[in-house]
């Protein structure tokens, strides 16, 4: 299981028991959704216990591999495919298409003409040789301007080479929306998004399990490591809960000035999960005139980018170290005196342990520049880890957002965006 310490937050004791007893009734809340099922604004946390679900997302995933398909096509923005890119990276590696993967997948998230038609020109040739593409259109709403214009171009181009080319679309969205009904129409395979699921807390419905089962990804044993930290993020002890532990020293830095919170990720493969985690806080939390800006950072490379800023720079960010005990490769140095000249006592030390000492020096910089942070290490970069740290994080954005009292499950104001942008087009 993973493991926290919260002992370098700058926030003194007394302040964690005050904000503890401030959660209870937020605790108790998400307590009695656990029993609501899909009828409470925190119903995502029952995802992981939806077998029913789970149990149809299977069925569609062995449709579709049946037709022995080449590549897969995820057509989304947002919630849509952020937590599965975080998902799929995370636990098959940033490379995973160019590994000898036998399913090969792309996600066409933006309208950006240069970069679609760059999957296209990969595409059409396959197309042509007689390759098989699965797409998935993803939109909770079925109005999403950016997923179906580009969802529209690839089932045009499915079409242009085969005549039964329905039965390589699975679109995935709200029950009864106008993207299920065209999917019902034509004749594709659907999958629902659970009533009140949004978008930034969706990875366990369908939408990610869908194309990570695809990919071959153990979903019971990413929905085990789920449920299994839901359990402990509903302790009313916040001591033993790591979501509202951490959720109260998050907020109490945010009083303190920490406006900024940094997810520091010691894992190039983790980096997705920095993306996605951007749009869980910032969707989130970005309200009523208050908000903390959620940044992502990469170690060791950010070291030599933005560190200087951290340590040197205005005191108003929080940081999060996360770090892999065990990686999936072992690497080692050779032990080739000549380069002591460079470098001392690296000769024959392995990359990880390297890379461990390194985040030691970084800590221990962060305790004299008296910066705040907490440390998460997970255990290894499995589903079932990857399952328990993303519901971590959601439940967390949720307690947060009780905290800075604002709702975690709305975005009012990327609606209004959605709407003029609609009554541009019209005009």
């Amino acid at each position: 299981m993973i493991k926290f310490s919260f002992k370098d937050s700058l926030i003194k004791e007394r302040e964690i028991n005050k904000l503890a007893k401030k959660l209870r009734p937020e605790i108790e809340d998400m307590q009695e959704a656990e029993l609501k099922e899909y009828n409470d604004d925190r119903a995502s946390i029952n995802l992981p216990d939806d077998l029913a679900s789970l149990k149809n997302v299977k069925r569609v995933i062995s449709e579709c591999l049946k037709l022995n398909p080449d590549y897969l096509v995820v057509v989304g923005i947002g919630g849509s495919n952020l937590g599965t890119i975080a998902i799929q990276e995370a636990v098959l590696g940033k490379f995973y298409n160019q590994l000898d993967s036998k399913l090969k997948i792309f996600y066409v998230d933006t309208v950006d003409s240069d970069s679609f038609g760059d999957v296209l020109r990969i595409l059409e040739p396959e197309l042509k040789k007689g390759k098989k593409v699965i797409v998935n259109g993803i939109s909770k709403s079925g109005k999403t301007t950016e997923t179906i214009a580009n969802f529209e171009i690839l089932v045009n181009l499915i079409r242009k080479y085969d005549k039964n080319y329905e039965k390589y679309i699975v679109v995935t969205t709200d029950k009864f929306s106008p993207f299920w009904d065209l999917a019902l129409d034509k004749a594709f395979n659907v999958l629902e998004i659970p009533r009140k699921i949004g978008g930034r807390y969706s990875v366990f419905s369908p939408v990610g399990l869908f194309p990570l089962g695809m990919l071959g990804i153990n979903l019971e044993r990413l929905l085990r490591g789920a449920r299994e930290m839901k359990k402990i993020c509903l302790n009313e002890n916040i001591m033993k809960n790591p979501a509202a532990m951490s959720a109260a020293i998050e907020y109490a830095n945010y009083h303190d000035g920490k406006h900024i919170s940094n997810l520091f990720l010691f894992s190039s493969d983790l980096e997705s999960i920095g993306k996605w985690n951007r749009q869980l806080f910032g969707e989130s939390l970005g309200k009523k005139n208050k908000g903390i800006t959620p940044i992502t950072s990469i170690g060791t490379t950010d070291l030599h980018s933005m560190l200087q800023l951290y340590l040197g720079g205005k005191n108003d960010k929080f940081t999060t170290f996360v770090s892999v005990k065990k990686g999936n490769t072992k690497l080692a140095m050779p032990k080739l005196s000549e380069y002591d000249l460079l470098v001392d006592d690296i000769q024959g030390k392995e990359l990880a342990d390297i890379m461990d000492t390194i985040l030691l020096g970084v800590k221990a910089s962060y305790k004299i520049n008296k910066r705040p942070f907490i440390s998460i290490e997970i255990p290894n970069k499995k589903a079932f880890t990857i399952g328990v740290f993303l519901q971590y994080k959601m439940m967390q954005t949720m307690y947060l957002g009780f905290l800075l009292g604002v709702n975690s499950f709305n975005q009012p104001d990327v609606e209004k965006y959605k709407e003029e942008t609609r009554r541009i087009l019209r005009r």
